[in-house]
């Protein structure tokens, strides 16, 4: 699909179909529009008419152009009222004009909306990214796909002159999301520490970034007892990876991105019943293919900021040889941790992960993870919690959010419910009561850090949708890419 910016005055566009966006309750065509409707033979007043069309968000009508009209149809969009409209409004208005495109089978689109804060470049760069990852489809795995590739072959955005610059970010980002998906949405006999490893190391060679994978026994050597706790059941040998982003000159900033990368989730010897969700645990890596989407997207728009991608892969399996309830661990910073709980495994990899993030010496450092049910229980499937030790960053985060499109809530670090971690043999449990089971995670994760500016994502609900959701199809959303990439590049 090639997408472009272009001057071309509505009046004289012409290919399949003309997309429009009204906001809601101001339906009264302009003085461009109401020419281009008696070009058209008052098929946009007849359309309006007929639907009772009122702008509101979420709303889409299609009709086809009679008579010898050099455009085929015509699609209006409501935006919803015009003193809510945001870049994400612009991304779900695009993302449903390309939805009725490919369902019209339209090859030739011309789309006209109001431009966000007289911006050009963000509106079209926001056009592009909703029109791109609504229509993405991941047919890997089908013999024969039932969902047919859209026909969309060009869209023009009117109205905003050349916007390559912003087109061309947005589907450099897009290809970092699309990535996400991929690898969340592969099985586990695809998906594995292995073959996770290998795909970052195919960025690596791809994108000129730096790599170094830890075996076994470098992590060994290390003492990174949390996470070979979780990986000595599995067959496969676990991973620790470790991608590298440098600009060419002096890095005005040094980050780093820490993703969970459980390529599958067992529950271990607290293994996951039936009813569970235990055939979704494929999509428990979806921190660390998040990690991998953003390093793709950032290797190509080289901020002038260095940022390390941290993804600590192995499965949690169960065998003779799986670390048992009552275990203890030592973690790489000299902390025990007594396991009581098997399942809550993904926050023992993340330790050693987040204690060798900080060792790099950079100036913050971000995890993400699927980490609790509680999170999902407290915010729903489409917001994911923010915990911080330092305001500003969780500022920064929640205004990259915000112009992703991505939700985000800022939770408490309520210290006084590390009273529930307190082990009597050891340091801290790895689970605390069922009560504010995503504040105890943070808690615990917190252990692992000393003084880094620090924020952890728990993306639990938001990386999967069990049906068509805004920009995103049915299946692995590629949550929160748009969100660090934002939050590296400003």
């Amino acid at each position: 699909m090639d997408i472009r910016g272009t001057d071309t005055p509505l009046l004289d566009w012409s290919g399949d179909a003309i997309a429009l966006g009204f906001f809601e309750n101001e339906i009264a065509l302009t003085e461009e529009l109401s020419q281009l409707d008696e070009k058209i033979g008052k098929t946009m007043t007849e359309l309006i008419e007929e639907t009772e069309f009122e702008g509101k968000s979420g709303s889409s009508m299609v009709t086809r152009i009679g008579g010898k009209s050099a455009i085929r149809k015509l699609i209006l969009v409501g935006l919803g009222k015009k003193d809510e409209f945001t870049l994400d409004t612009v991304r779900l208005g695009a993302a449903a004009v390309a939805r009725l495109g490919k369902k019209e089978k339209v090859k030739s689109l011309g789309i006209h909306f109001p431009l966000m804060d007289n911006d050009a470049a963000k509106t079209t760069a926001a056009i592009a990214e909703g029109m791109i990852l609504s229509l993405h489809q991941d047919n890997r795995f089908k013999s024969e796909p039932e969902d047919k590739p859209s026909k969309l072959e060009t869209v023009e955005i009117l109205g905003v002159g050349d916007q390559s610059e912003a087109i061309n970010q947005a589907e450099t980002v897009c290809s970092g999301v699309i990535l996400a998906r991929e690898l969340v949405a592969a099985p586990a006999n695809a998906i594995n520490p292995v073959t996770f490893a290998k795909t970052a190391q195919d960025l690596a060679k791809e994108y000129g970034l730096d790599i170094e994978i830890l075996e076994k026994d470098e992590c060994e050597k290390r003492g990174m007892g949390a996470f070979l706790g979780v990986a000595k059941a599995s067959d496969l040998p676990p991973k620790f990876i470790h991608l590298i982003y440098k600009p060419s000159g002096t890095p005005k900033r040094k980050l780093a991105i820490v993703g969970k990368s459980l390529t599958f989730d067992s529950g271990g010897l607290n293994l996951k019943g039936s009813g569970s969700g235990i055939e979704t645990m494929k999509m428990d890596m979806g921190g660390g293919a998040a990690t991998l989407g953003a390093a793709k997207a950032i290797a190509q728009l080289k901020p002038d900021v260095e940022v390390h991608f941290v993804c600590a892969a192995t499965e949690n399996m169960i065998s003779g040889h799986a670390m048992r309830p009552g275990d203890i661990l030592t973690a790489s910073n000299g902390k025990t941790i007594e396991v009581n709980n098997t399942d809550a495994e993904g926050r023992l990899t993340l330790a050693d992960a987040l204690v060798f993030a900080e060792q790099l010496a950079v100036d913050a450092i971000v995890d993400l993870a699927t980490l609790t049910g509680a999170c999902i229980v407290a915010l729903g499937d489409n917001i994911s919690g923010l915990w911080s030790t330092d305001e500003t960053l969780a500022e920064e985060i929640k205004t990259a959010s915000e112009a992703a499109g991505e939700k985000f809530w800022i939770m408490p670090m309520e210290e006084k419910y590390f009273e529930g971690l307190k082990s009597p043999i050891a340091d801290m449990k790895n689970t605390g009561p069922r009560a504010g089971g995503s504040i105890t995670a943070a808690l615990f994760l917190k252990q692992f850090i000393k003084e880094t500016s620090w924020a952890h994502l728990d993306i639990a609900g938001p990386v999967w949708a069990d049906k068509e959701n805004g920009v995103n199809n049915a299946g692995a959303t590629g949550f929160p890419v748009r969100t660090l990439v934002n939050w590296v590049l400003n």
